[in-house]
């Protein structure tokens, strides 16, 4: 079986050229795979499955035409994706976090997010909207407040993010370690924290892989897993912002 692992696309219709790249990505690399996953983030953000635009549907027909499973994960900035997108795109969402069985054996799939516990403010930040209550709330309000209101969480988060540490913004090592062990696992896969890379995880008994996906403006890798070989990737495409 062979398998893609993306995400941090970022996906917005300010930048045509990035969804033009991942339309490419998906004709050159997606056609004769088994099963795509997208593990958050893929859009910028996400209103909501009744913001329809011709640049959501746009994304929404390529999906659906693939003849691969489709699977997506909530990020931090598309974490409204529901069950009516996912169906006009022929995808399924999938729990943060989830375990698949590669030939290799398990392997915990999660956005990343929830890793960084180092950081405080967005651990508390994330429970917020990630809450039942808020959800609804915001989904209840016409688009144009969202966009409103999308803005200035945007706004507040850019601001953190200038005054975080990088440390601190990055996966917390001993909290790796922790949901590796939990999940009974030796292969962690996630995006978030836009820094591709292969680490050794020290579990203890025996050594794990935690593998980092790159976001799609500044290095687009992804994961491919076909057999027994995972490996990280780059797609040079042709008109991405790399």
């Amino acid at each position: 079986m062979k398998r893609i692992f993306i995400s941090d696309l970022h996906l917005d219709e300010t930048s045509p050229e990035l969804a033009q790249s991942f339309f490419d990505f998906l004709a050159k690399y997606c056609q004769d795979i088994d099963e795509l996953y997208i593990l958050g983030d893929f859009f910028e953000v996400w209103l909501g499955d009744d913001n329809v635009s011709p640049f959501n549907q746009s994304v929404i027909e390529v999906l659906s035409r693939l003849t691969c499973k489709v699977y997506i994960m909530h990020g931090n900035r598309d974490f409204l994706i529901g069950r009516s997108f996912c169906q006009a795109a022929n995808a399924s969402l999938l729990d943060d976090p989830t375990i698949v069985e590669l030939a290799s054996g398990p392997a915990l799939l999660i956005h990343g997010d929830s890793l960084c516990t180092n950081d405080v403010g967005y651990i508390k930040a994330r429970s917020i909207l990630r809450s039942k209550d808020f959800q609804e709330d915001f989904l209840s309000k016409p688009i144009a407040e969202r966009v409103a209101i999308a803005k200035q969480i945007r706004g507040e988060s850019e601001q953190l993010t200038q005054e975080t540490a990088d440390d601190i913004m990055d996966v917390t090592p001993e909290e790796v370690v922790k949901v590796m062990q939990e999940n009974k696992v030796r292969v962690l896969i996630h995006g978030h924290t836009h820094r591709p890379a292969v680490h050794r995880v020290d579990l203890g008994d025996f050594t794990g892989q935690r593998f980092v996906l790159g976001d799609w403006h500044t290095s687009m890798q992804y994961l491919e897993a076909f057999d027994d070989e995972i490996s990280l990737k780059l797609w040079e495409c042709t008109h991405g912002q790399q």
